[in-house]
């Protein structure tokens, strides 16, 4: 679904390479989850995949319908603003295709139904994650891509947000790459694990990575 060959990166379009010589192959249906010390370069990885980045050389084949993206937070946005969920979700729609999922629809694969009419900023750092994915979801992604879901989120909601995201996966077989600092949940939710070091990626199944330590 996703390959990356010989793909080299520095913000300075020339060595030392913040990430040298990757090559990886994302299988369709994995549950990626990328780990690394901060500063490794897992969120540049992420913004190559998406295209927000130009590897400096080599490349990256996505092979899909649609992306989507979850960050860790709205940006730039004033949680003083009078705003509802669903104002929220029906903004979003307005961007997207014909083929853009119901605001209802996905607010009930999230749990977060019943607060629809809530301001977005009363809700909690967890409630505000689990909407983000809904919006991700609305444009009815094959791949979902999430920076750090359970920073800032207490242990219920982490619970909440990685059920979800272990359902999207198992169920609707979506591919799901996140970005994690926390080992414990990579390794309970993952199939595969992407440890970045130094410049370079290292690709395991849940199991290969478990042996390894």
């Amino acid at each position: 679904m996703i390959e990356i060959k010989n793909l080299c990166f520095s913000y300075t379009n020339k060595k030392p390479y913040n990430l040298d010589n990757l090559n990886l192959k994302i299988e369709e249906g994995s549950y990626l989850s990328v780990i690394g010390e901060n500063g490794s370069c897992k969120t540049t990885l992420i913004k190559l995949i998406l295209g927000l980045l130009k590897p400096t050389s080599g490349e990256i084949t996505v092979n899909s319908k649609s992306i989507g993206y979850v960050p860790q937070r709205l940006d730039s946005f004033n949680s003083q603003f009078p705003i509802t969920v669903k104002e929220v979700l029906s903004c979003h729609k307005k961007t997207l295709n014909n083929n853009s999922i119901d605001t209802s629809s996905v607010l009930n694969t999230v749990n977060m139904k019943e607060y629809e009419n809530r301001l977005l900023g009363m809700l909690s750092g967890g409630q505000q994650q689990r909407i983000l994915i809904a919006r991700a979801l609305m444009g009815n992604p094959d791949i979902i891509i999430l920076d750090e879901p359970s920073t800032g989120v207490d242990s219920n909601n982490q619970k909440e947000i990685y059920d979800i995201l272990c359902k999207l996966n198992k169920e609707e077989k979506k591919t799901i790459i996140s970005i994690e600092h926390n080992i414990d949940i990579a390794l309970k939710n993952s199939t595969h694990i992407l440890k970045i070091e130094d410049g370079k990626a290292y690709l395991y199944t849940t199991e290969e990575y478990k042996n390894s330590l």
